[in-house]
């Protein structure tokens, strides 16, 4: 019985030994930005499949949210490069990323709602994009967002963008009767629209102008209405009550608005996207709570 005790307790105390190595030796910290200044690396979350934001690349993601990403670590850092480890972040587990500690910080088009402000602190906005459609390009019958009355739209996992369409205000915006599709995530969404088993996707047009300049770039065909009807805060996801770090967010994204590395960032992977407005000037930041 003795050694059989012993062996349990040197494999618990081994386990727990692990476990300590797992989180960077024991070490813990208060809030991100501390991790930051620290030099410990941080995990960000970011979309993997969402072309011109965040995109799968052979040397990790690529895109706007994640260049955003790495300016506003960087400035958190006092101008050094942070270390970083990506993970792929769908809109489906944004929030239990950030409540598990999966992930520190995520950058994954994530419009600051009420019912989000619940769950997360949000830093931000560092950019405003608007909802609107994206349809086939021979499609005649669909010219604006009113027109999706009796069609098929797509519904992604995690994404709340179908109900401006489907739901009434407050929570909704058009309060249209449109039959929802479900997917799980805007490139399964695509890939239905390409196979004509959708007739519209509707999101946020800087998610579309993504999409559509891939597959323009591949010989497809679809063609954003360019009829924005919300929009869209971009936020900085926070594990909720990290307000130390909310503002160290909310002072870079307000300098690199300032010393025009925003505008270079939308110019690099928007422009030049036919009917697509993009920001100017920096969206005042929401407060951290």
């Amino acid at each position: 019985m003795h050694m059989r005790r012993t062996g349990a307790v040197l494999s618990l105390a081994a386990l727990a030994a692990g476990l300590t190595a797992c989180g960077g030796g024991g070490k813990t910290y208060a809030n991100v930005v501390d991790k930051v200044k620290d030099g410990g690396t941080i995990v960000v979350g970011t979309k993997w499949d969402q072309p011109s934001l965040g995109l799968k690349g052979s040397n990790g993601p690529e895109g706007f949210d994640v260049d955003v990403a790495k300016a506003v670590l960087k400035e958190m850092n006092g101008g050094k490069d942070p270390q970083i480890e990506w993970k792929e972040s769908a809109s489906s587990n944004r929030e239990p990323f950030l409540q598990n500690g999966t992930v520190d910080i995520i950058f994954a088009t994530y419009s600051i709602t009420e019912e989000r402000k619940g769950k997360v602190t949000f830093g931000g906005p560092y950019v405003v994009a608007h909802q609107d459609v994206m349809v086939r390009k021979d499609d005649t019958a669909i010219n604006a967002p009113q027109d999706l009355k009796g069609k098929k739209i797509c519904k992604a996992a995690g994404s709340n963008s179908y109900k401006r369409i489907t739901d009434p205000p407050p929570d909704g915006k058009l309060d249209i009767d449109a039959t929802t599709v479900d997917a799980a995530n805007y490139s399964e969404c695509v890939q239905k629209l390409t196979g004509s088993n959708l007739d519209a996707v509707t999101t946020d047009d800087l998610i579309l102008a993504g999409f559509a300049k891939q597959a323009q770039a591949a010989g497809g065909s679809f063609k954003v209405l360019g009829q924005g009807f919300t929009d869209e805060k971009y936020g900085v996801g926070l594990k909720k009550g990290d307000t130390k770090t909310c503002e160290a967010v909310n002072t870079a994204v307000k300098k690199l608005w300032d010393n025009g590395t925003m505008k270079q960032l939308l110019d690099k992977w928007f422009g030049g996207i036919q009917g697509l407005k993009l920001s100017e000037t920096a969206p005042p930041a929401e407060g951290c709570s």
